[in-house]
């Protein structure tokens, strides 16, 4: 007897069968970061993305990524970190992109697809409802769609800072404040649990002028009303908010603070932008409180589809550790100012 092949149902068990990629965020010092367009004998041709490729069997993510930039690109990666992973489904397939950033590599970058490249810098890509289903526009337009929340979290900087106006005083903390944005400060949140909302209020129109002539962000810490109100650029959510909340609140930027794998999937399932995971370390405020440590910290970021910073007792030298372990950057309250 003839058998038909059923080509309805492979392709239904090929759309579920999770493809795993090793996706690279190649990154200069300026902060700018490679785009490849898709050459024109694949699928979604002309589409760009991150480059990268398949994970052969026995390969870690990280040695696939080696392999496939330097089969690709004809680059060596010589320093690579682990960021986010992003599971996606296409009309062909099911991937789990498993993003670094890689900041050092060796050799020229060569097409060796016969691939186009772009250089893009973050801040450049239009927030709009086109940019995040990919449709940057300009000469890198369009972005395959798995990749276009990877460009969103791309514009976060490395440093988060909290406000500490209860050891400063309000005076001295502006002045600080001012003093980090023309260093580079661009995104701050505003916690101050011992003043009133009015009081909270009156600073944080303060704030805001001094950050928008900086191109920075403020985050309002728990008040979401407030942050709405005043026209703040987001919220970051207590623990607490983020189990009772059923839906994301209707902000540019949301974070959540977490301390836990259950916390972080939660921000996942709320449609956070990103997070804090706390505390790493030991902090002054809690000396003898528990804290998680770098393995830990690592163990609850790995695969992670948010950036995540890592937060308490650290200071700008751990900056470097937190992106080892899978951190988006650090978050710091005292060592910021």
């Amino acid at each position: 007897m003839l058998k038909v092949r059923d080509t309805t149902l492979n392709a239904q068990i090929e759309k579920t069968k999770l493809v795993e990629v090793a996706a690279a965020v190649l990154q200069r010092p300026d902060g700018s970061f490679l785009l490849a367009q898709r050459p024109a004998d694949k699928i979604w041709a002309g589409y760009w993305e991150f480059p990268g490729g398949k994970i052969e069997p026995g390969e870690t993510p990280y040695h696939a990524l080696v392999r496939e930039l330097r089969e690709e690109l004809g680059i060596t990666v010589t320093t690579a970190y682990p960021w986010l992973t992003r599971v996606f489904t296409y009309p062909h397939a099911t991937v789990r992109l498993n993003f670094f950033r890689a900041t050092a590599w060796s050799g020229e970058l060569h097409p060796h697809e016969g691939q186009e490249f772009s250089w893009q810098r973050p801040l450049s890509l239009a927030l709009s409802p086109e940019w995040e289903r990919g449709q940057v526009g300009g000469s890198v337009s369009p972005v395959l769609p798995a990749n276009a929340p990877i460009l969103r979290a791309l514009s976060l900087p490395n440093l988060y800072a909290i406000s500490n106006v209860q050891e400063l005083g309000e005076e001295e903390f502006m002045r600080r404040l001012e003093a980090a944005l023309r260093k580079g400060l661009r995104l701050a949140q505003l916690r101050e649990k011992n003043y009133s909302r009015e009081a909270l209020r009156e600073l944080a129109l303060k704030m805001l002028p001094l950050m928008r002539q900086h191109d920075a962000r403020l985050l309002i810490n728990a008040d979401i009303a407030l942050a709405q109100e005043i026209g703040a650029d987001g919220v970051q959510l207590t623990a607490t908010q983020l189990a009772e909340l059923r839906e994301r609140p209707a902000v540019e930027w949301c974070a959540a603070s977490c301390h836990n794998a259950e916390e972080l999937r939660r921000a996942e399932e709320l449609g956070c932008n990103f997070a804090l995971l706390s505390p790493v370390l030991a902090t002054q405020s809690h000396p003898g409180a528990p804290h998680l440590g770098w393995e830990n910290f690592a163990a609850i970021a790995a695969g992670s589809s948010i950036p995540v910073y890592a937060l308490g007792g650290l200071t700008h030298d751990d900056m470097q550790t937190a992106w080892e372990h899978g951190a988006h950057g650090i978050a710091l309250l005292r060592q910021a100012w």
